[in-house]
């Protein structure tokens, strides 16, 4: 079976090659992958090769697929896994999964097995982890962002609560509290103001702040105060960028301060406003994943001792995180879309990948089907005017909202010129 794949060889050595894939063990499975959405760790093992912890050493004679957040469906197994997975069956994969205490994962680290390929070969481990998920969604770019979804999960998980006088700790967002989400509209920051209000733990408040109008406005079209008054949360969009912000933030909460702040760019001042417009118990949840290893920012000590504040982290979620992504997914409860801004085909990767912190907008969504330059979905209706393609997906899109959908990615699939 011949393979489209992108490989990466050494630092900044990205390679659209074809070629033919090992016949598949009885432990194996063979999978057709159709979309990847590109994440910004991908363009970090891109830029340190070898150097990077899951990127192994030869890597520059044992190239590896890159792209961790795919989706697909199965074409042959193997006769060990064939109790428990079928061809045809849609997929997605679990790529953190910690296999024998390695952290080796794929779309960082295998050679036939990574998102941005037409077929590959999954590996014995990820069956062994119960990393291989199934997906039983209309589309497959939502199957491909389970895993960015599932970060989200994980990290409004990992927020915890203790009561005066225990030791306990309450895991979750504080329910019927007061959330706060700071830079919050950009694509993370989405998919977490859907997952606050249509998960089946939520605040009562839910406080978005961001210094750019024109996103803060697009997340109130997309996530209307209405739509959040439907599910009894009170949504709040604020722009920040002028006053001060912080007394308005704490005004809002009539002086109580948030039970729960995410933090989602790696901002010294930002990390400073989410300590300190914590209440009392109150979390603050470090989202974003900074580049500079000596990122700090001042935090409260006094506030720590006396009124039991606290911080986490996450990176990632689990194949826990992932398993509830899919299941409110499939049931139409989230919707994923809201975080692509950009539609490629497999032509299009090693550009993206090598340029991705210059390209505004949130997840660039990959089809390894097709040829097609990375296009803003905002370009479609002007790339219409000569292009018919272009002209239906600007259509399809404003009867979304705006936004990426099932209906699209079909027509797509249909139309576009395929490999």
């Amino acid at each position: 079976m011949k393979t489209k794949a992108v490989r990466l060889y050494g630092k900044d050595d990205l390679r659209l090659e074809e070629f033919e894939l090992p016949p598949i063990k009885e432990d194996e499975i063979l999978a057709r992958i159709m979309t990847d959405s590109i994440c910004m760790s991908t363009y970090k093992a891109v830029k340190q090769g070898k150097e990077h912890k899951r990127v192994p050493p030869d890597v520059d004679v044992n190239p590896i697929i890159i792209g961790h957040e795919f989706c697909g469906e199965l074409v042959e197994v193997g006769k060990k896994w064939s109790h428990k997975f079928k061809p045809g069956q849609k997929f997605t994969v679990q790529p953190a999964m910690n296999y024998k205490g390695s952290l080796y994962a794929p779309g960082y680290s295998y050679r036939y097995i990574g998102g941005n390929a037409t077929y590959v070969i999954i590996p014995n481990e990820v069956m062994e982890c119960d990393c291989l998920l199934a997906y039983e969604g209309e589309s497959f770019f939502t199957g491909s962002l389970a895993e960015p979804m599932s970060c989200i999960v994980g990290a409004f998980h990992a927020n915890y609560h203790t009561k005066s006088g225990s030791y306990v700790h309450h895991m979750g967002i504080a329910e019927g509290g007061k959330t706060a989400i700071l830079a919050g509209v950009g694509p993370m920051g989405l998919g977490a103001i859907d997952y606050a209000l249509n998960c089946d733990r939520r605040p009562s408040l839910l406080m978005v702040t961001d210094i750019d109008e024109d996103r803060l406005s697009r997340a109130s079209e997309i996530f209307s105060p209405q739509y959040a008054a439907e599910r009894g949360v009170k949504l709040v969009y604020l722009n920040t960028s002028g006053g001060d912000a912080t007394q308005k933030l704490m005004e809002i909460s009539k002086g109580e301060g948030y039970d729960d702040v995410f933090v989602f760019a790696p901002v010294k001042a930002l990390v400073e406003q989410a300590d300190r417009i914590l209440g009392r118990n109150g979390c603050l949840n470090f989202f974003a994943g900074p580049t500079d290893k000596e990122f700090s920012a001042n935090f409260n000590f006094y506030n720590v001792h006396y009124s039991s504040t606290h911080v986490v982290g996450t990176s990632g979620g689990n194949t826990d995180d992932m398993r509830e992504s899919i299941e409110l997914m499939s049931k139409g409860k989230l919707n994923p879309a809201v975080m692509v801004t950009h539609i490629g085909g497999i032509d299009s990767v090693i550009d993206t990948v090598k340029k991705l912190p210059e390209i505004k907008g949130g997840k660039k969504l990959i089809y390894n089907s097709i040829e097609m330059p990375l296009v803003a979905i905002a370009d479609f209706e002007k790339l219409g005017q000569t292009n018919e393609v272009y002209r239906e997906l600007a259509q399809i899109c404003k009867r979304h909202k705006g936004l990426w959908s099932a209906e699209a990615e079909k027509y797509l699939l249909q139309n576009a010129h395929r490999l």
